[in-house]
């Protein structure tokens, strides 16, 4: 058995004007196999830690099992930076709800960022990086890592570059000093890009995979365009990134691996699988003819 990445996307990328099992039977149409969900970003949902029931769950599995889909990743990509220990408090309250929720839903992924520190505004580089900002984090992870070892379910980290775990190595840090399996990592390549290392994108990667690859759980693919100064988020294969590295890297070494397809819209998302598809179908295609002429 051929066993490839499988493709999904974020739920609330579908179209915004569809019911809550209308998005989920659009994706499922759209060859979708899997899908990401954040409560609070689909309006007739709700993220309420009150409100995460064993009876909620059940009726998220039933219309997940009616569109033959499965549920990747629980998003909560709430702000453990945060310094406020009123806020902080709230904030790991919601995680944890969270993960007891995944395991009333039979899945067991939660995935989140790794914030800044302050409770608003844009990210501070200096701060972000700073090993204070790093202290603080770390502190208000551990409890919550050791609820997802009670409830047998993984949080799942997701290094962003203008946040606390900013690259590679910082990440590993984390790993490292929490020290758990049920610690993981959902490796984005792009979201370890800015304007300063995009022309280095591919030693990025390799560090990335290097470092985390025995830890990462899921993957997130979508792409980039040069912007001034900045990079902007595109859809997968509608920007300037080579997918080449992590492609081999999932294909050899995660198979089956879950892959969210970011920043897609309703009218791309076919088109991003399939240029996905496309790219698994040429690595495999060369693979097999040099290991054929070998």
């Amino acid at each position: 058995m051929r066993i490839d990445i499988q493709p999904g996307l974020r739920l609330h990328d579908t179209d915004p004007s569809l019911s809550f099992e209308e998005r989920l039977q659009k994706a499922r149409a759209q060859g979708f196999t899997c899908v990401q969900l954040a409560l609070s970003k689909i309006p007739e949902l709700t993220a309420d830690p009150a409100a995460l029931t064993p009876g909620y769950a059940a009726l998220i599995r039933k219309a997940l099992r009616e569109a033959d889909l499965d549920l990747s990743v629980l998003g909560c990509y709430l702000n453990l930076g945060n310094h406020d220990s009123a806020a902080m408090q709230d904030i790991q309250t919601r995680y944890i709800a969270h993960l007891r929720f995944a395991a009333f839903l039979g899945m067991g992924v939660i995935g989140t960022e790794t914030g800044w520190p302050g409770s608003a505004g844009k990210p501070d580089k200096e701060a972000c990086r700073s090993e204070i900002a790093l202290e603080h984090f770390l502190l208000h992870l551990r409890p919550i890592v050791k609820t997802a070892e009670k409830f047998g379910v993984f949080l799942a980290i997701e290094p962003v570059i203008s946040h606390i775990v900013w690259n590679a190595k910082r990440a590993r840090v984390v790993l490292d000093s929490i020290n758990s399996p049920n610690l993981q990592i959902i490796l984005d390549p792009v979201n370890l890009l800015d304007r300063e290392n995009a022309d280095h994108a591919d030693e990025v990667i390799e560090e990335a995979i290097d470092l985390l690859g025995k830890d990462v759980c899921i993957l997130h693919l979508k792409d980039y365009v040069l912007a001034g100064e900045s990079i902007r988020p595109a859809g997968f294969g509608r920007g300037e990134m080579n997918y080449e590295k992590i492609l081999r890297f999932a294909l050899r070494c995660k198979p089956g691996i879950q892959t969210m397809l970011e920043n897609t819209t309703p009218e791309n998302a076919v088109s991003c699988r399939e240029y996905l598809e496309q790219q698994i179908a040429a690595i495999q295609l060369e693979e097999k003819h040099h290991g054929t002429s070998g």
